[in-house]
């Protein structure tokens, strides 16, 4: 699913439940944002911190 977000005059940005439902994101998962490459990058903050403790690397 695509889906275009807007960010609004204080700097905020919602997502639809339903993208991250469908990404396997429930209610009250942390989640980390950083960019990489030319993007942005969502990722539930335990697989975040598990990649960059075992690879190194997010």
């Amino acid at each position: 699913m695509i889906r275009e977000l807007d960010v609004d005059e204080t700097d905020r940005v919602e997502a639809p439940l339903g993208i991250l439902t469908e990404a396997g994101v429930s209610p009250g998962t942390k989640l980390l944002v950083f960019s990489e490459g030319g993007g942005i990058v969502l990722r539930r903050a335990e697989d975040a911190i598990n990649d960059l403790l075992g690879e190194g690397t997010l």
